[in-house]
């Protein structure tokens, strides 16, 4: 609990957590990059509770990081895909699994992997000044 004469910095580092700070909403993103749009496949491949994953799912579409695409009209039925903003949230997973591979035991178990050319894509992520595009030292 926050001391009471705490004034919080604003930040866009706080504000993104509150949307996706939490462990189900980016495993539900991570689950769309795989390609498991419907809720049943998420709620398989993540563990999430349903009721907590009914909730992610719809503050998901809600701030529009994903979208709902009907597939059945008979039962009605909607699949769960990234939206741009939902796509640009993949630098975020890369760079958190090159986390975990530096700095977790057992990193290796599930880690992401796509075809890239004739190999398997190893993303390295790296950062630049917005201002002058000089690439910025890993700390």
């Amino acid at each position: 609990m926050p001391a009471a004469d705490a004034t919080p910095r604003p930040c866009a580092i706080a504000d993104a957590l509150e949307l996706i700070g939490e462990r189900w909403s980016l495993l539900v993103v991570r689950e769309l990059f795989w390609g498991n749009h419907r809720f049943s496949e998420i709620a398989r491949r993540t563990g999430a509770p349903r009721d907590i994953l009914s909730t992610r799912l719809r503050r998901l579409v809600d701030a529009g990081v994903l979208e709902k695409r009907p597939y059945s009209n008979h039962p009605p039925r909607a699949e769960y895909h990234l939206t741009p903003a939902g796509r640009s949230l993949a630098p975020v997973l890369m760079s958190i699994q090159e986390w975990a591979l530096h700095h977790l035991e057992q990193p290796e178990a599930g880690v992401m992997r796509m075809a890239h050319g004739d190999h398997e894509i190893d993303p390295v992520s790296s950062f630049a000044c917005r201002t002058c595009g000089k690439a910025l030292p890993k700390a």
